[in-house]
């Protein structure tokens, strides 16, 4: 059983994946490669004054599995359901169990709404979630596209990520949870 288990591998998905996992929890992530960063290139993304979509991708996959998550690349989530600990995560071949659930499915919001979970809307078809991500179901995270009808941010998408994680991580440690690194924090990459 996993801590966090995060649907999708893009910006949202890899942020929340870097917070949960770079501070001891159990994170796995399943990712398609279905990214729209493939056909992007960042000019406007904060601290990048110009990286193509997939080095983008290469960077965070790289960076998320220096800090211990598993990423299951190519295994594609089908269903999301309520489990005895928290949630059961179908893949074609496999099923997988987690407290935690953060789904980062870009503006493809078909898993939330064929679950059978009790997953609240908004008018405009966007996940309902609060100011921390979480969506009307405890402990499910919903992030990005799936949250703003029009807002299609890397950016965006990757506060989204982090603020879920980092609601997740104040829940598991009892008291506000804020990451701040400083140079001495630093730990060593694995060599590429």
């Amino acid at each position: 059983m996993s801590d966090v288990i995060i649907v999708g591998g893009g910006p949202a998905g890899l942020s929340a994946a870097l917070f949960t996992a770079k501070n001891g929890l159990e994170t796995a992530v399943f990712d398609t490669d279905d990214t729209w960063m493939h056909k992007a290139h960042l000019f406007n993304y904060l601290g990048v004054r110009s990286l193509g979509g997939d080095e983008y991708m290469m960077i965070a996959r790289g960076q998320v599995e220096d800090r211990g998550a598993d990423l299951h690349l190519g295994e594609s989530v089908t269903a999301v359901e309520s489990a005895a600990d928290g949630f059961r995560v179908e893949t074609e071949d496999n099923s997988y169990e987690a407290t935690y659930v953060v789904l980062a499915t870009g503006a493809d919001r078909s898993l939330a709404e064929d679950t059978e979970l009790d997953i609240a809307f908004d008018d405009e078809g966007a996940i309902d979630v609060d100011i921390d991500m979480e969506t009307s179901v405890e402990n499910l995270y919903a992030t990005g596209a799936m949250v703003r009808a029009e807002e299609w941010q890397a950016v965006i998408a990757a506060g989204d990520g982090a603020s879920a994680a980092l609601n997740i991580l104040s829940k598991e440690k009892g008291e506000h949870f804020h990451d701040f690194d400083t140079p001495a924090d630093v730990p060593a990459l694995r060599s590429e």
